[in-house]
């Protein structure tokens, strides 16, 4: 362990005390203001108005003085959590309650102490927690700059066919033409069509996005094309729709294949005329927006079926970008998942957990039916109920760990490797005890049982002591 003293004066760790009991202070003193830049604070309002000026590496938080009872310093606990994800935080209390620690251990502390305190104990145990913090934050710094140069405004992948979509986003960005992303449910379509936007002469001006899917058709018309007042039994004012508020940016129509085909023919007139017309109104409005729509649908076989206009597909489909599923993006799931534990570990005031090889492989092995957005829901469930800092097979889901080759290989040969010979041993020992007990000790019966002959039998019994 590095030393803290190693650090120069002017950038020692940084350690603040909060507590009542008056017999702190002095043992405080003695063991780590040699070391550290210490402060002692007497009350709870005294510690928010210092680390409103400035955050400290550490506090230590005697709960019992903490507002009127213990409850009141586990929630301060967590308070100062969701200040400073990466801050050491330790509870210092007289109750050997063990619920009271859980409830600490809930609240994220790195360390708990239960009155009376050996500060040269808490000494060494500080450092250590510091110097493992310290390695925390710059694995996770170099976390980030490494996602930082293999992503692409929101996306993040550095595969080949994700370099594919970067190339097209960046093709088009500075167009008007009309673009069609095509892609399986929850590969990211609306972030291809942010990115466009970003790098596009209209990135100031709105972006107005609607998932077509997600109104039903009587509140989709209005929402596209709004209404005047009057124009139907609720229509109380009048109001512009999703087209004319995109008026000089972006309209973005997600799933745009579940529109019905009287709204196909509407939205046809508006790109054709660039105009639009209210729902119970008489003239069009000239609008100037760029169309990105988005589909998870095979559009030529709706077309064929007659339930998507041949028309209004041939004017949707000027650029078509192509977003591949996660289980064809080589190599990418490593660097979305160490992007979904950045965020979810700092969302939730913990510390950046660490993956196993075990668990990568394991997730490059699985088929991802529902694409990033489902390997972001791993992430966040493994985040929250994992109290771990190590993520491990053992806690991924079910479903991943029975289609992976690799969970079975982890399962079957742990890293410290086994002895094949004994493993074979104890198999052909269960197999034959199990066999004997279902045949109420039969061996020919037995034997049947196996698919081998009697005489076999007979001498594997003898073999293994077996009646």
């Amino acid at each position: 362990m590095r030393n803290p003293t190693t650090r120069s004066v002017a950038s020692r760790y940084s350690i603040v005390i909060v507590t009542g009991d008056e017999r702190v202070r002095p043992e405080a003193e003695t063991y780590l203001a040699p070391d550290y830049d210490l402060r002692v604070f007497p009350t709870w309002d005294e510690l928010l108005a210092f680390v409103k000026k400035q955050s400290p590496d550490a506090i230590f938080l005697d709960i019992d003085t903490v507002g009127e009872n213990s409850e009141q310093g586990i929630t301060a606990l967590a308070e100062l959590r969701s200040f400073n994800p990466d801050l050491v935080l330790v509870a210092l209390t007289r109750s050997d309650s063990r619920t009271l620690r859980h409830k600490a251990i809930d609240a994220t502390v790195d360390q708990y102490f239960v009155a009376p305190i050996n500060f040269e104990e808490v000494r060494v145990v500080l450092g250590r927690a510091l110097e493992k913090r310290a390695v925390e934050v710059e694995y996770r710094h170099r976390q980030e700059k490494e996602a930082e140069r293999e992503s692409f405004g929101e996306l993040i992948g550095a595969s080949e066919t994700m370099r594919r979509v970067y190339d097209a986003i960046t093709r088009v960005a500075d167009s008007n033409s009309t673009v069609l992303i095509r892609g399986e449910s929850g590969t990211g379509k609306e972030l291809v069509a942010r990115a466009i936007v970003t790098m596009g002469p209209r990135v100031e001006k709105p972006f107005i996005s609607i998932n077509c899917a997600a109104l039903p058709e009587n509140l989709i018309e209005t929402e596209l094309f709004g209404h005047e007042r009057g124009a139907f039994t609720d229509a109380k004012e009048a109001r512009a729709g999703h087209i004319e508020l995109a008026h000089l940016g972006t309209l973005f129509l997600d799933e745009i294949a579940t529109l019905g085909l009287a709204l196909q023919s509407k939205l046809l007139r508006v790109l054709e005329d660039r105009a639009v017309t209210r729902i119970g109104g008489k003239t069009a409005k000239k609008i100037d927006f760029r169309l990105i729509a988005a589909t998870n649908e095979d559009l030529e076989a709706l077309v064929h079926a007659g339930r998507f206009r041949e028309d209004l597909y041939y004017r949707i489909n000027v650029v078509p970008i192509s977003l591949p599923a996660l289980r064809e993006r080589q190599g990418d799931i490593p660097l979305l998942a160490g992007h979904f534990l950045r965020i979810y570990c700092r969302a939730n005031g913990k510390p950046l957990k660490q993956v196993e090889p075990e668990v990568l492989g394991v997730m490059e092995d699985y088929q991802w039916p529902g694409n990033v957005r489902e390997l972001e829901n791993v992430i966040q469930r493994l985040v929250l109920m994992n109290d771990s800092a190590v993520i491990s097979v053992k806690n991924l889901p079910q479903q991943m760990l029975v289609a992976s080759t690799a969970s079975q290989e982890a399962i079957l040969i742990p890293e410290e490797g086994v002895d094949f010979d004994a493993e074979m041993e104890r198999i052909e020992l269960a197999y034959l005890t199990a066999a004997l007990h279902r045949t109420s000790g039969r061996k020919a019966a037995a034997a049947a049982l196996l698919h081998i002959d009697s005489q076999r039998m007979k001498y594997l019994c003898r073999k293994r002591n077996l009646a």
